[in-house]
């Protein structure tokens, strides 16, 4: 198996910060990013990596904002490497498919989820109080169902190694004022009912995903990544049937395996074995060519 790129040293390049699976650079009026082949559950990072998953994801972002552009401005640049400053090309090959350069903005301390199918900690919820986020939904939904219609339901923003907190729509406002809370949730919404529509004639199920959004000079753009299988729950759409786990192409296999473990969830997370790197590796791999084709 290839090398895989973990973390990443560029001495001549200032580094502005490493999130779960990103290297931050700041180049001045524009930032870089790298997708590393880190992998979180449960938002903790993972002591060994995915190979080759940082190329996957950011082939995968680079198809769906140039879906998007119709709808939301996106941050990005170019993922060219020879078109990037010259300070990164004597890292050209580290940077190769894997990384984008993206215009600065100022991000909002919002996850904007949407979710059109019952699972994860939205199924967890349902079965406590019927209700995600304060929205209250329909008695008698089994896991994995369709929902009337999707749903936003944000969450916090926190660093690798706390877990995001679902807060209500009201707490959202607090957070970024009603106005931004309502274009988030309309566009975050109309992303996804695309983003839909195009998945299913490819044979996929979008159960759930999520979004950050930034400020350029005032004007509201999708950056960090988006419907990837990090960021989104992809399931088959042939053998999908509700009232129960379905199969998928994410990290949701990670997750379940990490569930069958007696681990807390908590730092310092368990080595993954190499059949779980594998398998997760060629899940992130099809969902790549289902949806883009290649």
């Amino acid at each position: 198996m290839e090398a895989s790129v973990y973390e990443t040293v560029f001495p001549d390049l200032k580094l502005a910060g490493r999130g779960k699976v990103r290297d931050l650079y700041d180049l001045g009026d524009t930032l870089l990013i790298v997708a590393t082949d880190r992998i979180s559950a449960f938002d903790v990072v993972m002591p060994n990596p995915i190979p080759a998953k940082g190329c996957i994801l950011t082939r995968m972002s680079r198809f769906w904002f140039q879906k998007m552009e119709g709808i939301v401005p996106n941050h990005l640049i170019t993922a060219d490497v020879d078109e990037f400053p010259e300070s990164c090309l004597q890292y050209a090959d580290v940077l190769r498919d894997r990384s984008m350069l993206v215009r600065r903005a100022d991000p909002l301390p919002l996850e904007c989820i949407v979710r059109g199918y019952l699972s994860g900690s939205g199924w967890k919820s349902y079965l406590e109080s019927k209700e995600i986020c304060g929205i209250r939904l329909p008695e008698g939904l089994q896991e994995s169902d369709r929902l009337p219609e999707p749903v936003f339901t944000p969450s916090t923003k926190e660093e690798a190694g706390t877990h995001d907190v679902n807060i209500s729509f009201g707490q959202a406002e607090g957070l970024v004022g009603k106005d931004m809370a309502a274009q988030l949730k309309g566009l975050s919404i109309s992303i996804y009912q695309k983003a839909v529509e195009i998945a299913e004639l490819r044979g996929i199920i979008i159960a759930d995903t999520k979004f950050e959004f930034g400020l350029i000079d005032g004007r509201l753009v999708l950056i960090d990544e988006i419907l990837t299988p990090d960021s989104s729950r992809f399931w088959p759409k042939d053998t999908y049937k509700p009232g129960g786990p379905q199969k998928s192409f994410d990290k949701q296999y990670v997750r379940d395996y990490l569930l069958s473990l007696e681990w807390n969830q908590r730092p310092p997370a368990p080595e993954l074995p190499s059949d779980v790197v594998k398998n997760t590796r060629m899940k992130y791999e099809e969902a790549l060519r289902r949806l883009t084709g290649t």
